[in-house]
């Protein structure tokens, strides 16, 4: 490690230096050769630089080593803590915590750079059926298939959350909504052009779905509402046409 001072030496703390690496270096064995930066960076002479000293130097340096490995455990510890906490722990998507927050800041981006975004809500129909005939563990893989079709049909910078319950969102970035509409369109089919497989059985999935414009006169929350409420109004309009 290269160690460096400039300056004008401060003598007392000079003499503070010399006392308690000296006082340290008592208790550690090694020897080792003289090295003038050291000496440099503690205000000693090569004389002063006893072998005490030198082995109090040591021992200071691996634990700073020590502590840096114990820092970087702790930050991927705590990375991993909050990957999990924005996490849906069944189909790995985001939850509503972090589609909260990033429909914030993708908010703020949109504000900032004029650049369009929309937020469209899915919803399985009927899917209290597939649990009643084929049991919530047919359910859980229902859901887990869902948003990993979701994943794959959307570009990398969009994002994929699972709501609640059988609700899912999808933010399309760079998307206005006209342009939205017609890709939500096509993740609706795209759910619906493959059944759900349980073993034997399989069971077709029905989805609906509806709009919102990300904009920065939003709440966030009043987005999720409008893209929600406009689902249950296709849905509406389509059983009555039914």
């Amino acid at each position: 490690m290269a160690l460096k001072v400039t300056g004008t030496r401060n003598q007392p703390f000079s003499e503070f230096r010399k006392r308690v690496f000296t006082e340290a270096g008592d208790k550690v064995v090694g020897r080792g050769p003289s090295r003038p930066d050291q000496a440099a960076f503690l205000g000693l002479s090569e004389a002063e630089l006893t072998p005490s000293v030198q082995g109090a130097i040591r021992t200071l340096l691996t634990e700073i080593d020590d502590l840096r490995h114990e820092v970087e455990r702790l930050k991927a510890q705590l990375l991993r803590i909050e990957i999990l906490a924005d996490q849906d722990p069944l189909t790995a998507a985001i939850n509503r915590r972090a589609l909260i927050r990033e429909l914030d800041r993708i908010r703020a981006i949109s504000h900032q750079y004029r650049s369009p975004a929309t937020l469209v809500y899915l919803d399985l129909d009927d899917f209290k059926d597939i649990n009643d005939r084929f049991g919530h563990m047919a359910g859980d893989q229902a859901l887990c298939a869902i948003a990993e079709r979701l994943r794959a049909e959307v570009a990398d910078n969009d994002l994929v959350a699972r709501v609640g319950g059988d609700e899912f969102a999808v933010v399309l970035t760079q998307a206005s909504l006209p342009v939205a509409e017609s890709r939500a369109r096509h993740l609706a089919r795209s759910l619906e052009a493959k059944p759900v497989e349980f073993g034997e059985w399989s069971a077709p999935l029905h989805v609906s779905w509806g709009l919102s414009e990300i904009r920065p006169d939003l709440e966030s929350e009043e987005i999720l509402a409008q893209a929600d409420a406009a689902m249950y109004a296709r849905r509406r309009e389509r059983r009555a046409g039914a």
